[in-house]
């Protein structure tokens, strides 16, 4: 996170990593015979490590299994530890429809192997997190019930000083995609009723395998695409299918005002050099003025 400030906002509050659908399978085998998602987690890892962010905390909102097995799930936290260890950052694991409640708890939580929701909050330093679990056992489509809701309710009575942004898979917003409509968030009504006057900023989700943001009952919305595969947008809704291309994640900048959701590419591509720490140094030793004179005015 940059340290510097050049513009009238101060560097932001809190930073989290926002990551998403890792669709790990055991033993390494290709995700639909065609994807490494083994692979592309490691990329995106070390995309991440190499933004040099030291985040306050790493959010995978879902879909951290195909197949919710307990060799995937092992295979996922042997990943991530070490890598959230060097960043000296919290992993909040978020269930996804194709993730097994189960399996989940027992291989990442060390918790009892049980089909209880995946549920938890966070004190960051003022910011709250709550990780919501809009799984539903043996289906793909989202879900709230009476219990979890009843529970966020509770959690949410006390403002936190921060404010509060919600975690869960299925994301509460419209797609123009036909199959994803079939599995969409079900009881949004539900869900917007239960932070209905709180202190909710924002929401965090996964479940479309493709960047996009929105807003709900006011609160922005943003989803990040999978770091596996990505749906190809470049054709008619209905041809709409998935691509080895595409994966991303997001920084998530929170300050006292706003938050923003910035989408960072895995790709290998080579880019530019003209921006460089002792650039930003050379900028700093200047004064406003000296600097817009440098920078800003067109030769």
């Amino acid at each position: 996170m940059a340290s510097v400030q050049f513009g009238q906002h101060a560097p932001a509050r809190r930073v989290i990593l926002h990551l998403s659908d890792t669709h790990l399978l055991a033993g390494d085998r290709l995700l639909g015979g065609r994807y490494d998602a083994a692979a592309h987690l490691r990329r995106t890892l070390d995309a991440a490590e190499a933004t040099g962010v030291r985040p306050d905390a790493v959010v995978f909102t879902g879909d951290l299994t195909d197949l919710g097995e307990p060799e995937a799930y092992r295979a996922l936290r042997a990943a991530v530890e070490p890598w959230a260890a060097r960043l000296g950052a919290p992993v909040i694991w978020v269930a996804g429809n194709h993730d097994e409640r189960p399996a989940l708890r027992a291989g990442l939580l060390d918790a009892e192997a049980t089909e209880e929701p995946v549920i938890g909050v966070w004190n960051l330093d003022g910011l709250r997190l709550i990780a919501l679990d809009s799984s539903v056992p043996g289906w793909h489509h989202g879900d709230l019930d009476a219990a979890q809701l009843d529970w966020l309710r509770r959690q949410l009575a006390e403002p936190a000083p921060l404010g509060t942004i919600l975690a869960l898979h299925h994301p509460p917003l419209p797609t123009h995609i036909p199959f994803f409509d079939i599995l969409e968030l079900r009881d949004q009504a539900g869900l917007s009723d239960a932070f209905a006057g709180s202190d909710v900023r924002a929401i965090l989700a996964g479940h479309l395998h493709y960047s996009t943001s929105g807003t709900f009952a006011g609160v922005p919305v943003s989803v990040s695409a999978a770091s596996c595969y990505t749906m190809d947008l470049a054709r008619t809704a209905e041809e709409v299918n998935g691509m080895d291309a595409g994966q991303s994640f997001h920084l998530v900048h929170v300050w006292d005002d706003t938050i923003t959701h910035a989408v960072v590419p895995v790709v290998d591509a080579e880019s530019a050099g003209y921006f460089t720490p002792e650039w930003v140094a050379r900028m700093g030793a200047l004064t406003p003025e000296e600097r817009l004179e440098a920078f800003s005015r067109k030769r």
